[in-house]
Order: structure tokens, then sequence, then C-alpha cells
């Protein structure tokens, strides 16, 4: 019986868009954690806020472009 190995060729073509969402959600959970009131939930719903802020902000921009 002969074995046989395959390869996998992995590409990665996201690399700086990566770094730049990292940035982003860095950012707003720096700016969504300083506006709470520093309770151990509210950190926690900050760092929420700042993952889905992009939602949010896509809403509200169609809803001002009456789409």
């Amino acid at each position: 019986m002969g074995e046989e190995r395959s390869t996998i060729k992995v590409v990665e073509k996201a690399g700086p868009w990566g770094f730049f969402f990292l940035l982003a959600y860095v950012g707003a959970a720096i700016y969504f954690i300083s506006r709470s009131g520093g309770a151990f939930w509210d950190v926690v719903l900050g760092l929420l806020q700042a993952a889905v802020w992009p939602v949010y902000l896509t809403f509200h921009v169609l809803e001002a472009l009456g789409v």
C-alpha cells in the first residue's frame, strides 16, 4: 500500500486589511470602554459594541440615503 501525500497551498491576501481592521477595532474598543461606567459588564458591552460598530454605521448611512 502506497502512502500518498498531498500539499495544500494557502494564499492569504488580506494581510494589510486585517491590520487596518485590527486598528479600527482597538480604537473603537478604547472609545467605547472610555465612555462606559467602568464596571465589568460595561467593559464587556464596550468590547461587543467595538466589534459591531460598522453595522450601525452602515445602517445609519443607508437610512440617511433613503435606501
